[in-house]
């Protein structure tokens, strides 16, 4: 045997051994506790999502799924601890719009959000409906509108931070408005609705599943919704097209991904087991009921609409003239 059939027999048995310990890992994953961090506080729309889908991947893989809080930064802080994380799939981010905004506000981040994870799955799609203090003198979005541009700067919208999925809703309301209201961004959204219901902001603009309790006990207003049909879950409140600011859109997605690295047999389980856990039915019926739906998908489709997220946001930024550190 020649000196180069040697090394490339060599070359096959190294390769080989690789797979197959590869293919081995996944096929015991897991056999330990999973760690699902969350980039925002607790009770919020994140937070709401994780742990419901968490709970049934515990009962899947029989094995624990802890929710790890990790606020700060407009999810920063809790998404830069998942990128320098092992990969082996004992760490899991959910992720939300702000994953692929922030590239674009956000010039020194510790981490790149195309190059340090890996894609797993989209989870779920949730529309936003915009919220006031029912002490605001306004009771429709055109008087809304009215009424901002008779104060300018004058009326504040709170959010959960700054380039958060509400954040970019509110100065898209406000360009296609044309109305100069002041964001005012707090480290979490109920930390914004609790000032909204002190009246210390007059708008907000609340994913839906952090929303419905205020909604359901007449605490705050909705006004209308940011998709582009009315909600089954609010059937009677107005889309913003409808409201009086035409082609008007905006809505937010959550996914999970895993740390760059993370081994396609263990990327493949997990894509495979939180499909299936979106599809089942009382899943299906407690996102409705909080005003979300649950949306499964590919790596690859997931990967596809990151990149694809970056450019349409990048514009909505430049646009909007939020500030870029």
């Amino acid at each position: 045997m020649n000196l180069v059939l040697r090394f490339a027999t060599l070359f096959f048995v190294v390769a080989g051994s690789v797979v197959a310990a590869i293919g081995v890992h996944a096929s015991k994953y897991p056999d330990k506790p999973i760690r699902f961090i969350v980039a925002f506080p607790p009770g919020g729309s994140s937070d709401i999502l994780a742990r419901a889908i968490g709970q049934k991947l515990a009962e899947k893989v029989q094995q624990s799924v802890v929710v790890d809080n990790r606020p700060g930064g407009g999810s920063i802080i809790g998404t830069g601890i998942a990128a320098k994380t092992a990969p082996d799939g004992y760490t899991i981010l959910l992720v939300a719009s702000s994953f692929v905004i922030n590239p674009s506000i956000h010039s020194k981040l510790p981490y790149d959000v195309t190059r340090d994870f890996a894609p797993i799955s989209l989870v779920a799609r949730v529309p936003l409906v915009l919220l006031i203090n029912p002490s605001t003198p306004a009771k429709t979005v055109r008087q809304l509108i009215a009424l901002a541009k008779s104060r300018p700067r004058q009326l504040n919208f709170g959010s959960g931070g700054v380039g958060t999925s509400p954040h970019l809703a509110g100065e898209l309301f406000k360009s296609l408005a044309g109305i100069n209201i002041v964001h005012i961004p707090y480290r979490g959204a109920n930390l914004a609705l609790a000032d909204l219901l002190g009246g210390r902001v007059q708008l907000v603009f609340a994913n839906m599943p952090v929303a419905m309790s205020q909604i359901k006990s007449a605490n705050l207003r909705p006004l209308a919704v940011t998709d582009s049909k009315r909600l089954t879950a609010l059937p009677h409140v107005p889309t913003l097209a409808e409201a009086g600011v035409p082609e008007y859109e905006a809505v937010a997605w959550y996914g999970v991904v895993g740390p760059a690295g993370l081994p396609r047999g263990i990327i493949t389980k997990l894509n495979v087991e939180f499909v299936t856990i979106l599809d089942m039915p009382d899943i299906k019926e407690r996102l409705a009921g909080d005003g979300a739906e649950p949306f499964s998908s590919t790596p690859n489709e997931f990967a596809t609409l990151i990149k694809t997220e970056i450019v349409k946001w990048a514009e909505v930024v430049k646009k909007s003239g939020v500030a870029v550190d």
